[in-house]
């Protein structure tokens, strides 16, 4: 009958627990970095893209930047109920969103180029702080 030496069941332990416990102090929430911190504070902007027919649209490209500013800072492509979002800083801020889509109507399974359709539509959209901000954007012609 062989036994082991009881050190090689202690050091089995003690490497068991060295591994373990760096995964469970970084899941109490406690121990977050700054960086950790600052990626959860966000206001989001989430909004739903509508046609003239106000159905949902598929594609529409939508671009958002703080107001006063010109060049976009983010864009978003709508998905296939029309809805987009987009994380913000946090705090006070107003925002506009512009969206735009060429529709190509389809007649007996062949596009019509000459019928297209240019919608577009825009909205103003103000966060306060860590806030979820819903809102609808109507394209038109």
């Amino acid at each position: 009958m062989t036994t082991e030496p009881p050190w090689t069941l202690t050091a089995a332990a003690v490497v068991f627990a060295c591994l373990l416990l760096p995964a469970a102090s970084f899941t109490d929430g406690k121990n977050l970095t700054n960086d950790d911190k600052k990626k959860d504070n966000y206001g989001l902007i989430f909004g739903t893209a509508y046609g003239p027919d106000d159905r949902p649209l598929y594609g529409v490209r939508v671009i958002i930047h703080p107001a006063g500013k010109k060049h976009p800072s983010w864009q978003q492509m709508s998905d296939h109920r029309g809805e987009f979002a987009q994380r913000v800083p946090p705090g006070p801020g107003d925002y506009e969103v512009t969206g735009a889509i060429d529709l190509v109507p389809v007649e007996d399974g062949k596009p019509q180029k000459s019928k297209r359709k240019h919608l577009k539509g825009e909205a103003k959209v103000h966060v306060d702080d860590q806030e979820r901000r819903d809102f609808s954007l109507h394209l038109t012609e």
